[in-house]
């Protein structure tokens, strides 16, 4: 290349090189020099720990028949296992733009796999001196990086921890809200059975209906805990104390379970949990889990694959009608299938709206793919950059309602986060971080075995508790090593616009480029076919609907999409090298679209919305959802162009040959062009 003329894209190649193992393994001298390195470096460690004891397996022991019949079998179903494997979905290439998958980075694949053979399990410091406090940082880091606030020295302050993905965070949330927001009608119905009252706000306890009390700012509700604390502390008669503490927790729903809690407590319904129609499907096994009924799954309509304000308003005006109890709001910030961004500064202003009004509600965001997003928002000092200075790095993003989604992250309560999607991690590496870490003492468990009595924190050791770290989570033996993966991540590249944020730049810059590229396409196509995106990407995510010109019916419609996505899905029957590309696909239904989002995607692809319908029967023309094809645009490389022709554009000119070619009668379209070579 003339150094004269340089290559405008060689900043960013610069940047990426030594952050993944690579789609060609262009770094495996130093992922293997690294790993052996560390390696080593265990077995060091195990011969260094009391090195006077004779080693239990003999030097002789290579000799016998039966261990070189056991290496040699288990060398054969590792040889198996790794044929089998290379079936596997390449993910780490850029030609694979299907689901929430990428390369790997390597601090993190490194240190997960350094850390495996220490086998650290994170239940407790007992069993992972190391990695507990490397999770706990690794909340914090999170904790920053979404607006929350980390001072561990203050209170309140958050606390994050790791689970094995967004689904066990998602539980965790509710489970946590539940124990909080239904703790004041225990306390109560505890005083008046003990002949003693709590101050709660301005009024005292007793005073409170079981509306008034569940409605209590979560902030209310912790303090009364605080409260009940001290009180059972300086009651000198030990045995009184020990009576209330004892009556508080028999009252409370984890106790009494959720049938009996509701029999005591008449005038409290249950509650609700109100999501957008786009909701992740663990929300649905939440309420089975937690006994509260996917019933009380109040699914709200959607603008755009967008949280619609006026019905979450509508919704909550219902709630306070009925005096439903709404136990959590949850705002999705990247949602599965079209990577779009919920108002949540909106749902912020809907609680600040309905408190005052007495109805309250918990705010969850379901940050699972969005999450890690917000380190494009973040200065070094963890400030918040302003919109202008976050614009200025891309041609669309963020518009003011995104902005403004990610600006009001902080005043969420818990937030779900995957490491393992947009942090570039393995599996399984999930996180929940709430706004304040007292929260999680409402689910305090003993365990003898595990569990001594939680150390009080101090000015010096603040944390000192949250080292039993299964006393108070969902989970109870945990992976250390992916602790580690995170937190090293994490210390290698910060959360902020410079060092993570650059990462996330590149692939919403491959989104923006792909946006205009898509529109391209859809005119090149247009003699043979309509072609949209049927919504407006926030992250990244595209998706794409494609109808053949003059083709009336939904159902045809989809059968042609299929038949294009047959080329772009995985196939267990063939290699997976046989494959151009690797996408994805999704189907809209009804519900989910809403009658104006219907109306405009039908009539842009010249769909009879006739053929749209909850119930096709018999009619070969109807369906009730629209398949269109799905794309995730992680891969850090997708705009990188050496050879001329980066991989987005290899992709539309394949999709075009795919769709002539199906219309054609499936005869399958050249190979679209050379793969960029590696540099």
């Amino acid at each position: 290349m003339n150094e004269s003329n340089p290559d405008p894209a060689r900043g960013a190649r610069d940047f990426l090189a030594p952050l993944f193992l690579g789609s060609y393994g262009e770094n495996d001298d130093a992922f293997e020099r690294i790993l052996i390195e560390f390696l080593r470096d265990h077995i060091y460690w195990r011969r260094n720990f009391h090195p006077e004891d004779p080693p239990p397996i003999s030097t002789c022991a290579a000799d016998s028949a039966e261990y070189r019949d056991f290496m040699a079998r288990m060398r054969r179903e590792l040889h198996l296992l790794s044929a089998a494997l290379k079936h596997s979905v390449p993910f780490s290439s850029p030609r694979y733009i299907g689901h929430m998958a990428s390369d790997l980075l390597l601090p993190g694949l490194i240190a997960q796999m350094t850390a495996l053979p220490y086998n650290p399990n994170n239940v407790v410091d007992e069993a992972a001196p190391v990695t507990v406090d490397m999770e706990i940082d690794a909340g914090l880091q999170l904790a920053r990086m979404l607006g929350m606030p980390a001072d561990e020295t203050r209170c309140p302050s958050a606390f994050g921890h790791l689970t094995s993905g967004g689904s066990v965070a998602n539980y965790e949330s509710l489970w946590l809200l539940r124990a909080v927001r239904f703790f004041p009608l225990a306390v109560r119905a505890a005083a008046q059975r003990c002949g003693c009252d709590f101050d709660c706000g301005d009024r005292p306890l007793s005073a409170l209906d079981d509306w008034a009390l569940f409605n209590l700012p979560l902030d209310q509700a912790i303090a009364l805990r605080a409260a009940c604390e001290t009180h059972l502390a300086a009651d000198a008669d030990r045995s009184r104390a020990e009576a209330l503490a004892q009556a508080i927790e028999a009252e409370r729903i984890e106790t009494l379970g959720v049938a009996e809690f509701c029999a005591r407590h008449p005038k409290c319904l249950p509650p609700v949990v109100i999501v957008p129609v786009t909701a992740h499907y663990s929300w649905d096994k939440a309420m089975k889990l937690l006994g509260l009924g996917t019933a009380n799954l109040w699914r709200i309509a959607t603008r755009g694959m967008r949280l619609d304000p006026a019905a979450l308003d509508a919704a909550l005006a219902r709630a306070h009608f009925e005096q439903r109890p709404v136990l959590c709001v949850v705002g999705v910030l990247g949602t599965t299938e079209f990577g779009t961004i919920d108002p949540i500064h909106r749902i912020v202003a809907a609680r600040q709206h309905w408190q005052a009004r007495g109805l309250n509600f918990g705010i969850h965001i379901d940050a699972a793919w969005g999450g890690y997003l917000a380190s494009i928002f973040r200065a070094e000092d963890g400030s918040l950059r302003s919109h202008e200075q976050v614009r200025a790095d891309f041609r669309y993003f963020p518009s003011h309602e995104v902005y403004d989604a990610f600006a009001a992250l902080g005043d969420a309560d818990s937030v779900t986060v995957d490491p393992h999607k947009l942090g570039y991690l393995p599996y399984g590496a999930g996180a929940l971080v709430c706004r304040d870490h007292r929260v999680f003492d409402f689910v305090a468990q003993d365990a003898p075995y595990a569990f001594s009595a939680p150390a009080a924190p101090t000015a010096h050791d603040p944390r000192a508790r949250f080292r039993a770290l299964g006393r108070y989570i969902l989970e109870g033996s945990k992976s250390g090593a992916a602790a580690a993966a995170v937190y090293v991540t994490h210390r290698t590249l910060p959360l902020d616009h410079r060092h993570f944020g650059r990462l996330q730049r590149e692939s919403l810059l491959a989104t923006e480029y792909f946006f205009d590229r898509v529109r391209t396409l859809a005119d090149a196509v247009a003699d043979v076919a309509r072609l949209i995106l049927p919504f407006e990407p926030d992250s990244n995510l595209v998706c794409i609907a494609i109808n053949p010109l003059g083709n009336s019916s939904l159902a045809r419609m989809n059968d042609f999409t299929e038949r294009i996505y047959g080329h772009l899905k995985v196939d267990r029957q063939q290699p997976v090298q046989t494959r151009q590309f690797f996408g994805s696909s999704t189907r809209l239904s009804r519900a989910a679209l809403g009658g104006t989002d219907s109306q405009r995607i039908l009539s842009a692809l010249g769909i009879d919305p006739a053929t749209f319908c909850d119930r096709p029967g018999v009619d070969e023309r109807s369906a009730d959802s629209m398949l269109i094809l799905r794309h995730t645009l992680m891969n850090p490389w997708l705009r990188d162009a050496p050879a001329g022709t980066n991989y987005l554009d290899l992709y539309c000119d394949y999709l075009a040959g795919l769709i002539r070619s199906e219309l054609r009668g499936g005869v399958s379209p050249p190979a679209s062009g050379t793969p960029p070579p590696a540099t």
